[in-house]
């Protein structure tokens, strides 16, 4: 493998620390986002997900590629189905950053884009996140600053959070070697907490009180449109957060560590490193 990577969502919440991580091995690559932003040691492209005249420019000259879905759209397989048949045609591998425990149910279309994947013929990696910690600082932002609360439906399930960070070894690792090709791996930090617990880990970090409220869908969802999310995306949010309270998002894997060859990192430590992010002047 010695062409160049690319990596779409190259200035999101993965695609930040992935491209940094692939220029500090010295991959060649090309950071694909909507406006073509400049990215330090990367060839920067303009990609849009939804513009078909962007993709094939994007895909030229590339071995590698990382696939995800931009946050806050549903139509999941109309929107990854033609990239990875792209991909495909172009004998790209693609690491993609699906969902996790989509693998339940193949009529999931998280599942569905999987399964095209993995019968296209190219080499391929699937990579399933647990929810993000980052969640914290970016979606439930406003509401730790501003008000010390986290108000989500969760109830008392517990979840196995993951550092974005960590996700984006997990790519750089999938991306450089050819050892864990064919395979699927279900991400998650190395321990499963309840948002109280993450609400206490949160008020040691900040040096102040940060609660957690459960509320129930509707109050969710009026609480996330309030905010600026759509509708549709805010239900859709809502929605998965059954399997947290079900307790189907508390695994603990391995699979950071399979990869990366380290633990992955736990919420203190994510806390810690992105305290000023949810300072109250954060917002300013």
């Amino acid at each position: 493998m010695s062409g160049r990577i690319l990596v779409l969502g190259a200035t999101g919440t993965v695609g930040a620390p992935l491209v940094a991580e692939l220029v500090a091995r010295g991959e060649r690559v090309r950071a694909a986002s909507r406006r073509a932003t400049e990215v330090p040691g990367a060839e920067a492209v303009r990609f849009d997900h939804f513009d078909p005249s962007t993709h094939e420019a994007a895909f030229e000259g590339v071995d590698r590629a990382y696939v995800l879905m931009p946050s806050g759209h549903l139509n999941v397989v109309e929107t990854l189905g033609p990239i990875m048949d792209l991909a495909a045609r172009k004998g790209v591998k693609v690491v993609f950053q699906s969902v996790f425990g989509v693998e339940a149910d193949d009529s999931i279309p998280y599942r569905q884009v999987e399964l095209r994947l993995e019968r296209s013929g190219v080499p391929f990696v699937i990579l399933r996140p647990n929810w993000f910690m980052d969640n914290f600082h970016t979606y439930w932002g406003e509401s730790i600053r501003r008000q010390g609360v986290v108000a989500v439906p969760a109830a008392e399930g517990r979840t196995s959070f993951i550092d974005a960070r960590d996700i984006a070894l997990a790519a750089a690792a999938a991306l450089t070697s050819d050892r864990f090709d064919g395979r699927a791996f279900n991400l998650t930090g190395p321990e499963a907490l309840s948002h109280h617990e993450a609400a206490a880990v949160l008020s040691a970090a900040l040096g102040r009180t940060v609660t957690y409220r459960p509320v129930d869908d509707e109050t969710f969802v009026g609480i996330m449109t309030q905010a600026g999310v759509p509708e549709d995306y805010a239900r859709f949010l809502a929605a998965i957060y059954y399997p947290v309270r079900e307790g189907w998002a508390s695994a603990v894997t391995g699979a950071v560590a399979e990869l990366t060859g380290q633990e992955p990192r736990d919420l203190r430590a994510y806390a810690r490193d992105h305290a000023a992010k949810l300072k109250v002047d954060a917002a300013a």
